[in-house]
């Protein structure tokens, strides 16, 4: 059995491959458009339900409960499938994960298997994994059979070839389904996509799946999506296997109302899915006859341990985020290094690599508040962020290259120069005089020198000016006290001249 290939792209941080996509103006204004389109129908159907703001905070309170009692409800679900007749098993990471799938596909004797879009399965390399084992993992997801086809990498959650334009759809179908005379409208690549597929559908045996939802009291796995290959996942083959997150279980089958209203309007502006597909154990003559789910951990114990971080696993997958990002909106997908991009992925990713891996990501954002204003959940992404940059510095601190980093020895003088108002004043005074080095003709700083350059590579800074707010507030204070003065005094003066005259 051959070894699980890293889910992790490369070993790169954020700003490294934020600027080779930034040189890449096709791709960018891909994603503009693309992500523009979607956050436009999410406002637009959000706003018309009067009670959006309710279900937020709904959806918020009941995937916190599941949370905080997760241990009870994952028993409680994995009893309830296997009496409906599935089977469940438990991964404690990437490795064993993978382990397990590919034997369960090795006893039915197949190199082929269905796979439905799984952000899940991205996560622990799973197609890849099969691959080097010998079985080759068909993508049913139009989206995802685009990258897949085109030896690409997703860049979104709902959306994962969000980044190619129809033209280069195109020519991705032209080349490896070999249909030169393919046509460029939608409906062309729609009909290749389907004739592709079908084939498989009607041939393969084995599914392996993901899942938007478990539910706790009856075992029940849900999945929702917009183009019924899902559907033909779930009912065509003889064996169906999912792999899910363990933070996916909610406590009741009711608890689906809030999140069928919520999750489609979050992801694609859709009032509700096409297809949601609702599936328990197994029925005689009915669908698959094998059912298995494969319950993954992948140190997401550690984040429900941690109190602040805990609200990451609230995440239902939905992208809203990614699309309210001004971050994302420049740099799309790939720029992250991860499965998982976005506001969401910055929190995300580096607390599945124990923070050694995208220990840029959390730097990764303006802390503009655009992602926690859209979430479904009300994860307070600004919040996680603040708290795993504190993680990073912490970690830095115990190393004597983060001690001395010229980052860390910034940030030191910095508090050493804000702590005392005469310090920060006498640092003011001395930055008024360098500055008169680099400032143009236009009042701007484009170029800092050295170690500073960092900053205007990208922007230009203005000077600092002639006066601080603590000096103009002195000197007003001054004023306003010597106006005083002189108003008291001569008061006192008049009053007695009067008492005087009388």
């Amino acid at each position: 059995m051959k070894p699980t290939p890293s889910s992790h792209w490369q070993d790169r941080d954020f700003p490294a491959a934020a600027r080779e996509v930034l040189e890449d103006s096709q791709t960018r204004s891909n994603v503009r458009h693309a992500t523009n389109v979607i956050q436009a129908k999410r406002d637009a159907v959000t706003g018309e339900l009067p009670d959006w703001e309710p279900l937020r905070d709904a959806g918020a309170a009941i995937r916190a409960h599941s949370l905080a009692h997760l241990d009870y409800y994952l028993v409680q679900f994995e009893q309830a499938c296997t009496r409906a007749g599935g089977q469940v098993h438990w991964a404690r990471d990437a490795a064993e994960a993978n382990q397990i799938i590919l034997g369960l596909i090795q006893r039915h004797h197949v190199d082929e298997v269905l796979k439905i879009k799984t952000m899940t399965s991205e996560e622990v390399g799973l197609n890849p994994y099969l691959e080097a084992n010998g079985i080759r993992a068909h993508e049913t997801d139009l989206a995802e059979l685009i990258v897949q086809l085109g030896k690409d990498k997703p860049s979104h959650f709902v959306v994962p070839a969000l980044h190619k334009n129809r033209m280069q759809v195109r020519e991705i179908f032209q080349r490896e389904m070999h249909l030169p005379e393919l046509g460029e409208r939608p409906e062309d690549l729609a009909a290749a996509a389907r004739s592709y597929l079908r084939e498989k559908f009607f041939r393969l045996k084995v599914a392996v799946s993901g899942a938007n939802f478990l539910i706790a009291e009856n075992g029940a796995v849900c999945i929702v999506e917009s183009e019924g290959n899902g559907r033909m996942c779930l009912t065509l083959p003889d064996v169906l296997i999912s792999l899910v997150g363990i933070e996916k279980v909610l406590p009741r089958f009711r608890d689906l109302e809030v999140f069928l209203q919520t999750l489609p309007r979050s992801a694609t502006g859709e009032r509700m899915n096409p297809y949601n597909s609702i599936w328990t154990g197994v029925q005689q003559g009915d669908g698959p006859q094998e059912f298995h789910v494969v319950l993954l951990d992948n140190r997401r114990s550690p984040i429900l341990g941690d109190a602040e971080s805990r609200q990451t696993l609230q995440c239902i997958r939905c992208g809203a985020c990614l699309n309210a990002c001004p971050v994302y909106h420049q740099t799309g997908g790939h720029a992250y290094e991860s499965v998982y991009a976005g506001p969401i992925g910055a929190i995300l990713t580096p607390q599945l690599h124990s923070m050694e891996e995208g220990r840029s990501l959390p730097y990764a954002s303006s802390l503009c508040g655009a992602c926690y204003e859209v979430c479904p959940v009300k994860i307070n992404i600004p919040e996680v962020l603040i708290h795993l940059r504190g993680k990073v510095v912490e970690e830095d601190q115990k190393t004597l290259s983060g001690r001395f980093g010229m980052w860390n020895l910034g940030m030191q003088t910095a508090a050493f120069l804000f702590a005392s108002a005469s310090r920060l004043s006498l640092a003011q005074s001395l930055g008024r005089v360098a500055q008169k080095l680099v400032v143009n003709k236009e009042g701007m700083i484009e170029h800092l020198p050295l170690l500073l350059s960092g900053w205007t590579q990208t922007r230009d800074l203005r000077p600092l000016p002639e006066q601080s707010f603590r000096e103009w507030w002195a000197e007003r204070t001054l004023q306003t006290d010597a106006a005083r003065t002189d108003s008291g005094a001569g008061g006192q003066a008049t009053g007695r001249g009067s008492s005087h005259g009388e």
